[in-house]
């Protein structure tokens, strides 16, 4: 089934990259001369995807303005968050409508993320309802977030700092599609931490509560060796541009 939309999680400020690029929006930082967010749109324009609801929050109206002239063939919409300095799981709540709404499958995205095409092409055509893409060749220590796998296919935790037995593990890309189910299922979920005042909260909990109550609905599809890059740090930004951007699929950039 066909993505019906796809929701950018992209309020944060960034402010592990100290002063790169003035504080920009990490997704208006580029590489080769685009932006990730030209990347994004580029990438799933590819796949089908004729809307697109970027979450916004630190310098909305540059993201707003960047997104206007970009040449996407559908159509962009933006929702507010307008507490973008408390945690994640805030913009993931305020995305809520766009994502039960689509009529569809619909994917949920970070926006700091370069990535070669394909990795996209994967998420959606897998034949996964709820679907998570995990990267097996990954440096270990308490920032990536990890997916937790015991045998080949059951998943049993989804965090960065973990305690849970299990047989191997990798990284999270932070790009899930998901079922009008599913998407509704986050959102309640999301809605009742905001309720309760787990304001500072990563949206990763929200997935990883999820997973935990019913973890034979959710799936993975691996795509280790495909070329990706998560950027937090500075030095996310060199290897970007230096190991990163080069490996990427040159027919479709």
């Amino acid at each position: 089934m066909t993505v019906a939309r796809a929701c950018i999680l992209a309020a944060g400020v960034g402010n592990r990259l100290g002063e790169i690029d003035d504080k920009l929006p990490k997704v208006l930082m580029e590489f080769g001369g685009k932006s990730l967010l030209v990347r994004h749109l580029e990438n799933l324009a590819r796949i089908g995807v004729a809307n697109v609801v970027i979450g916004t929050g630190y310098r909305a109206a540059d993201l707003k303005a960047a997104a206007a002239a970009a040449d996407f063939p559908g159509e962009i919409d933006f929702v507010h968050n307008p507490d973008f300095e408390e945690g994640s799981v805030i913009t993931m709540a305020v995305l809520g409508e766009a994502m039960m709404s689509a009529g569809g499958p619909v994917i949920l995205m970070d926006a700091d993320v370069m990535y070669d095409p394909r990795l996209m092409a994967r998420l959606a055509n897998s034949t996964h309802a709820n679907c998570l893409l995990v990267d097996r060749d990954f440096e270990e220590g308490d920032e990536p977030v990890k997916i937790c796998v015991r045998g080949e296919t059951d998943l049993v935790d989804f965090r960065k700092v973990v305690d849970t037995s299990f047989d191997w593990c990798g990284e999270s890309v932070g790009f899930f599609k998901w079922s009008p189910a599913m998407a509704e299922n986050l959102t309640r979920r999301a809605e009742a931490y905001i309720l309760r005042g787990d304001r500072e909260a990563p949206y990763e909990e929200i997935i990883r509560d999820a997973i935990l109550d019913a973890p034979a609905d959710f799936a993975f599809e691996d795509i280790s060796g495909t070329p990706w890059i998560e950027i937090d740090f500075a030095e996310d930004v060199v290897r970007a541009e230096a190991e990163i951007l080069p490996l990427l699929d040159t027919s479709v950039r």
